[in-house]
């Protein structure tokens, strides 16, 4: 039986269409839609259990997003010919689409739910994680799940001050900006991006403009919602007891309140807490407890994080005693460690990196190989986020999306202010030591500290800082440079990184509805002054980059040769680059790119670099006709001599060349290792060797003009 197929269309302003479809592929799931545009196409489906598990009381959620390499007509590299672990770019479009997602399912929806993406068809002009929210959403939207939205995603870029949704490859190359945006009809959830040194209003322009877009493509699934017509599943919802709340609650308010205005230290405010839970517990017995000790472990956080909100609406106070636009005490430090090429400490509060900078070859660069994208990252940084640094002793489980998101993060706020001609292979690794809110953020100040200590040669310094916020509905407060408890208890998640003229990236997240521009606007502004702070913190303790590597760290030289001396360099299986690798103490690179080989020597050792250099003129040295050279003896002749431009290139220098003068012997001028001027006088007709002149340099001697006798006629 042919399936009945629904499908709905959406027209981009330039006329580009994107097309959702259902009815077709994996019917089993609770929903399932295909999502395409050009050649790309997307299938999405969704399946959620109808009960929630036993004591679960969260949304077990998960999004999985995957490009297949059969969908670019490629093979997996490797050993294995099989698609294995998600790469770091599938890893963070999971979490583009699941921080939009997560909010709009119901909050007493504990069901386990799961969202899976994955690129069946590659177009090369189309990127196709700007498609995979749309997707995910259209496929909850076709199904029975509960769910507040739909929902979509776009990517903006800007080219010549216009603004274009969803560009390709090509164009993005070309654009100022790379943002993308996730919004319900109603209010933007999401939006993460680079930029170059963008202002806060071309920012807020840029959302708004995306927001735009999304309403459209939320308007084609609900039509697509409207053909299937499925009613809303019903489900448990989790048992409430007034009783218990009303109980806990006058208990636990004003102590939790009380706590909040102490001005405490991180550990300090949470052992409180828990005596606070603790002595909560001791009102009910041994019965109750077992019944309802779920519930009262939840009535407690509802009232503390009450509390805390209240205290700062009502207040202006925040949990470590600052106001709502304080950043919290700075300290920096550079060159900390004695090893690596750069280094620095950034601590503000109770959350602590530890940055280290790695200069190397293009050989260490990070190559990409994807079904969707081919190339290498020259610079790049990773994040890591030990259990210590929250005082936590848990399991270490190899990388976790969110070290993979938060570093990230921090590479875009930085990669643009790496000059394009910077000759390293630069890797940044940030170690968070503490954690207390915000550590991508210090992550991004103490980057640049470390590669300003390291020599990189930064456009501009970039300083980075985490904005909150905590509303009621009619009141609101814009928190600067959040805590950790306050990212937890708040409605929003606002990191902004730039220099002293503009954003260079960002992330946001917002966990309720109606997140207004003014809102948005007053968190952009706010964290703008609040990076001006930050960022004088880091040029006090550094105002530019070092002028030179460190003596330790290496030097890099690069150098050009025609390519069809590769081969003569390189040597059969390598065998002269690596003799010369070993007599120099050198790291040297050939690298083929059209009519050229670059070379790339990398080393700590001046006289073992100069060496190498003169290896690579070598291999390469052909002498001009007519142009003059410094030659060294390295042989005599009876008659001449063999004088050297550089090892490995010689000619034949006559004895008749050697002076204007007769030479009756070539040791009357000449010695071996006698080093002097010639002019290359190219290749002799006759033997078909090249030859060169010393007296051809040398003043010619004036003639001697003798006197004419003359001859009587006599004598004739």
């Amino acid at each position: 039986m042919i399936p009945e197929v629904k499908k709905e269309i959406i027209v981009l302003d330039d006329g580009r269409e994107i097309s959702i479809e259902t009815g077709k592929l994996a019917k089993q799931a609770d929903g399932s839609v295909v999502v395409r545009m050009g050649n790309a196409m997307l299938l999405a489906t969704v399946v959620s259990n109808k009960e929630a598990g036993e004591g679960v009381d969260f949304l077990p959620l998960t999004v999985d997003y995957r490009e297949k390499f059969a969908a670019a007509g490629r093979f997996p590299g490797g050993f294995f010919k099989r698609e294995a672990r998600p790469s770091d770019q599938e890893v963070l479009t999971m979490r583009l689409v699941d921080r939009v997602l997560r909010p709009l399912f119901p909050k007493d929806y504990f069901c386990e739910t799961q969202v899976m993406i994955q690129l069946m068809s590659h177009d090369e002009n189309v990127m196709p994680d700007a498609l995979a929210g749309l997707a995910a959403s259209a496929c909850i939207a076709v199904s029975d799940i509960p769910f507040d939205g739909p929902i979509s995603e776009v990517r903006v870029g800007r080219i010549d001050g216009k603004f274009v949704i969803n560009p390709s490859p090509e164009q993005l190359k070309l654009s100022d900006m790379d943002i993308m945006v996730g919004a319900s009809k109603d209010f933007v959830a999401m939006v993460e991006g680079e930029m170059d040194e963008v202002s806060e209003k071309e920012m807020a322009d840029a959302i708004h403009f995306a927001h735009e877009s999304i309403k459209v493509q939320i308007e084609a699934q609900q039509r697509l919602a409207t053909k299937i017509s499925k009613e809303i599943r019903t489900y448990q919802v989790p048992e409430e007891n007034e009783e218990i709340t009303q109980k806990v609650y006058d208990f636990c308010y004003d102590k939790c309140y009380a706590i909040a205005k102490e001005n405490t230290t991180k550990h300090e405010r949470s052992d409180k807490f828990d005596a606070v839970k603790t002595a909560c517990e001791a009102l009910f017995n041994e019965e109750e407890l077992e019944e309802y000790g779920a519930l009262i472990a939840k009535y407690f956080g509802k009232a503390q994080k009450e509390a805390v909100r209240n205290l700062i609406l009502n207040e202006n106070i925040r949990l470590d005693g600052r106001n709502t636009t304080q950043i919290r005490p700075i300290w920096c430090e550079i060159d900390y460690l004695p090893s690596p090429h750069g280094s620095s400490i950034f601590t503000r509060g109770e959350t602590q990196a530890l940055a280290t900078v790695t200069l190397g070859t293009s050989r260490e660069a990070n190559v990409i190989d994807l079904p969707t994208e081919q190339g290498e990252e020259r610079f790049y940084l990773h994040y890591n986020f030990p259990p210590f640094s929250t005082g936590e002793a848990r399991p270490l489980r190899g990388t976790s999306r969110r070290e993979i998101g938060h570093g990230n993060l921090a590479q875009r706020a930085l990669k643009r202010m790496i000059p394009a001609d910077c000759p390293y292979t630069v890797r940044v690794v940030s170690e968070v030591l503490e954690s207390n809110g915000s550590s991508s953020m210090a992550t991004v100040c103490a980057g640049t500290l470390a590669l300003m200590d390291a020599g990189v040669q930064m456009k501009k310094p970039v300083s980075g800082i985490a904005m909150g916020l905590i509303t009621d509905g009619d009141r609101y407060a814009v928190l600067s440079d959040i805590l950790g408890d306050e990212d937890h208890l708040g409605d929003m998640d606002f990191k902004v990184t730039g220099t002293k003229d503009g954003i260079t990236a960002c992330q946001m997240d917002i966990k309720i509805k109606g997140l207004t521009y003014e809102i948005l606007e007053k968190a952009l502004e706010q964290a703008r002054e609040g990076r001006m702070h930050i960022l004088g913190k880091i040029t006090d303790t550094i105002a530019k980059p070092a002028s030179e590597v460190k003596p330790h760290a290496p030097k890099i030289v690069k150098m050009e040769m025609p390519k069809e001396y590769i081969g003569a360099f390189i040597g059969t299986g390598g065998k002269n680059i690596q003799e010369l690798q070993e007599c120099t103490k050198t790291t040297i690179v050939v690298e083929e790119v059209g009519e050229l080989g670059i070379v790339e020597i990398l080393g700590t050792d001046a006289q073992g670099i100069e060496q190498a250099i003169e290896a690579v003129k070598a291999v390469s040295f052909e002498p001009v006709e007519g142009q003059t050279y410094s030659v060294k003896v390295v042989r005599l002749l009876d008659f001449g001599a063999i004088v050297e431009f550089m090892p490995g290139k010689d000619s034949f220098l006559h004895i008749s060349e050697m002076a204007w003068e007769r030479t009756e012997k070539v040791t009357d001028i000449l010695k071996e290792g006698d080093i002097f001027e010639v002019k290359y006088l190219g290749i002799d007709p006759k033997t078909k060797k090249t030859r060169v002149s010393r007296k051809a340099l040398l003043p010619r001697p004036e003639k001697v003009h003798r006197p004419k006798i003359q001859h009587s006629k006599k004598e004739e």
